[in-house]
């Protein structure tokens, strides 16, 4: 008798061990950011930081140029964008833009090195809508990304094609999918951090301009605020946000209310701003470069890489910790470069796939076009 009792013992030990194993170690640090006393703090594990401070690490800028001079459209060929900058200041936005984008590849990426001037390569058309795409960021987004701003950097860190990206996924080959739900689930995903969840957040809210709504709070509301599919869709993108930003729920809410504004974090609002220049960015720039690309460089359904919380953040509730390079390379922050090509038109979504954003979940702040 007592031989199994300590063999159990053993067991449940060992069974402990194995639990407590798959849970962080500490110190775990935390820095307020709401309301004392709720626990509404930003938590991060300092060995997963200190594992992505490469990731995050901002290379050197480029020696100044002069700004004086003729301009790049006055000397070069076929500049559409950048042309109101000095030829000096060009050419260096030309180097760092190689740096960031195509270090192995070199100028060769994007340009016929027989003639620059040149449009042969899709490389160079897309480079042109992202150069137009981030001065739009820089510009009207201000509300998301403040002064510190973007560049090419930003997302791409050295590689031509950022390591975050998402295309529309394949319809399921299993019959996983809740009763009742239009999108597939119970699929152990990346994009919903292998939540049983929709594995698709991004379509319903950075495409398409779904409500970001949850279940009525209420057992019998008049006015029914969003259906389960919509409040599981909801989780799934909170889900993509935390995982994206390397931050938990409390980061932008207070658990005693998630919906409530008024207590909410700043960063909420910031969010919300996000949410809304991801999906421009993705039916304004790079939807409509689809026929652009080439069949290799789509998605398994045909559509292009889109952009969603973690093309940027890339784990950080800041992208590269807030440091700012666009200070050093303000070409980059003005919209409407010279002979910029006119953008095009965002698809919009049907009427029952956009319904009006109820007024009680939008902030003062936010309630802006």
């Amino acid at each position: 008798m007592m031989k199994s009792y300590t063999v159990i013992r053993v067991a449940l030990l060992l069974a402990a061990g194995v639990l407590v194993s798959a849970c962080e170690k500490p110190p775990i640090t935390t820095e307020q950011h709401g309301f004392r006393g709720t626990a509404m703090v930003k938590v991060a594990n300092p060995r997963i930081v200190a594992e992505q401070a490469g990731i995050h690490a901002v290379p050197a800028a480029l020696p100044a140029a002069p700004q004086e001079g003729q301009k790049a459209s006055e000397v070069y060929q076929n500049v559409k964008v950048l042309g109101d900058v000095s030829v000096a200041e060009f050419t260096r936005i030309m180097v760092a833009m190689t740096q960031w984008v195509a270090p192995q590849q070199g100028c060769g990426y994007c340009h016929n090195l027989q003639n620059l001037a040149d449009d042969s390569l899709y490389t160079k058309v897309v480079a042109r809508r992202m150069i137009q795409m981030t001065q739009t960021i820089n510009s009207d987004y201000k509300t998301h990304v403040a002064d510190t701003g973007v560049t090419c950097y930003t997302c791409h860190r050295g590689m031509p094609v950022p390591a975050n990206v998402w295309f529309a996924p394949e319809p399921q080959k299993h019959a996983t999918r809740m009763v009742g739900s239009k999108g597939g689930q119970n699929t152990p995903a990346e994009s919903v951090a292998y939540a049983s969840l929709p594995y698709d957040p991004f379509t319903p809210y950075l495409s398409k301009a779904n409500t970001i709504a949850v279940n009525a709070k209420t057992a019998l509301p008049n006015v029914r605020v969003g259906s389960i599919q919509a409040t599981e869709d909801t989780y799934a993108l909170m889900m993509h946000m935390s995982d994206g930003l390397g931050v938990n729920c409390t980061y932008c809410h207070n658990t005693r209310a998630f919906s409530s504004w008024e207590t909410s974090t700043p960063q909420r609002v910031t969010a919300w701003h996000g949410i809304r220049m991801s999906r421009e960015l993705n039916n304004t720039y790079m939807d409509p470069l689809t026929q652009t690309f080439p069949v290799h460089r789509l998605g398994a359904l045909g559509d292009v890489a889109k952009v969603n919380c973690a093309t940027c953040h890339q784990g950080a509730n800041k992208p590269l910790y807030g440091a700012s390079m666009l200070k050093d390379y303000m070409a980059l922050s003005a919209a409407g470069a010279m002979a910029a090509i006119p953008a095009a038109a965002a698809p919009e979504a049907p009427a029952s796939e956009a319904p009006a954003e109820p007024a009680a979940e939008m902030p003062a702040e936010a309630a802006k076009p």
